[in-house]
C-alpha cells in the first residue's frame, strides 16, 4: 500500500520523538485500523530512517483481533546498530516516559531465503541458525500496546533493539517447543514458560515473515535475524534494572536497561 499523507506525518511524527527521546502523550494522527495502514507508516518510517535493518521482531496478534486484522502476527524492523552481543553484557537503552518492556525469545538467522514457497516443515531449510535472546520493546508512545496490533506496528512494532545470547547447539534436533525458558528481572523470576503455547512456534514465525516481507516487496538478506515472539510473556521494565533469561536451565542471556 503506497503511504498517503496522513502515513507519512506520523510516520515523521515518531521518528522525531524517537530521535528527540521525548514521548508522545497522544497518538500522532489518526490511528491505522487495518495492518496495511500500519505497515504503510512502517515502511515509510524505514525509508526516512536510513538504517540499515538486520532483523524483525514476530509478535502474536491476540485470538479475539484475529478475524479483525486478518492475520495472527505482527511484525518490526530490527536496525542493525541497535544489536548487541549479550556477551559484553549491553546496556539497552528504551524510552523513560514511555514504554519499556524485555522478552525471552529464541532467535532465527535465515540464510539464503530465495523465491522457493515454503511450509512449517521446509521453512527449517533456510534457517542457518537458532540462538537465544532478549528482545527490547519500547516506544515513546505510552500506549502502544493498548489500541491494537496496527498502533503497535505502525511504530516499529515496539521495538528497540535485541540481545544475542548463544547459539543452541544441536537445534535441528531439539525439541525447542519444550525447552523451558525463564525470564528474571532484578534477580526475580517474572515469568517462565516453553513455546507450547506459541501458535506454531519459531519456525512459524520464520514463515509468516517471509511471507509479509514479500508482500511487502522487502528483502531478506542472508543473515537477516527474526525475534520470534515473547515466551514468558512481556515484562515492562524501567531505566536501572537489569534483564535475564534462562533458557533450558543452562543458557543464561541478560543485558542492564537504561535511559537516554
Amino acid at each position: 500500500m503506497p503511504a498517503t499523507a496522513d502515513h507519512e506525518n506520523v510516520a515523521r511524527a515518531f521518528l522525531a520523538a524517537r530521535a528527540k527521546k521525548t514521548p508522545l502523550t497522544l497518538y500522532p494522527g489518526a490511528m491505522p485500523q487495518t495492518m496495511a495502514d500500519a505497515y504503510a507508516i512502517q515502511d515509510r518510517a524505514i525509508a526516512l530512517d536510513g538504517r540499515r535493518v538486520g532483523g524483525w521482531k514476530v509478535g502474536r496478534i491476540a485470538p479475539d483481533l484475529v478475524d479483525r486484522y486478518g492475520g495472527n502476527r505482527l511484525t518490526g524492523p530490527i536496525f542493525v546498530d541497535e544489536i548487541h552481543d549479550g556477551s559484553a553484557q549491553p546496556a539497552m537503552p528504551v524510552y523513560a516516559d514511555g514504554f519499556a518492556a524485555a522478552e525471552a525469545e529464541i532467535l532465527l538467522c535465515f540464510g539464503e531465503v530465495g523465491t522457493r514457497d515454503y511450509d512449517i516443515d521446509s521453512v527449517r531449510d533456510c534457517i542457518v541458525d537458532v540462538r537465544t535472546g532478549i528482545e527490547i520493546a519500547s516506544s515513546p508512545f505510552p500506549e502502544i500496546n493498548r489500541h491494537g496490533p496496527a498502533v503497535t506496528a505502525s511504530d516499529y512494532g515496539n521495538n528497540k533493539g535485541l540481545v544475542l545470547g548463544p547459539s543452541i547447539v544441536g537445534w535441528q534436533d531439539a525439541d525447542l517447543i519444550r525447552m523451558p525458558v525463564e525470564m528474571a528481572i532484578d534477580g526475580e523470576t517474572v515469568g517462565a514458560a516453553t513455546m507450547e503455547a506459541m501458535l506454531d512456534g519459531p519456525f512459524g514465525s520464520a514463515l509468516f515473515l517471509i511471507e509479509i516481507l514479500r508482500a511487502r516487496d522487502i528483502a531478506i538478506p542472508p543473515g537477516t535475524l527474526v525475534s520470534a515472539g515473547a515466551i514468558t510473556g512481556i515484562h515492562e521494565v524501567r531505566p536501572g534494572q537489569r534483564a535475564e533469561a534462562l533458557f533450558d536451565g543452562k543458557i543464561r542471556v541478560g543485558c542492564s536497561i537504561t535511559s537516554y
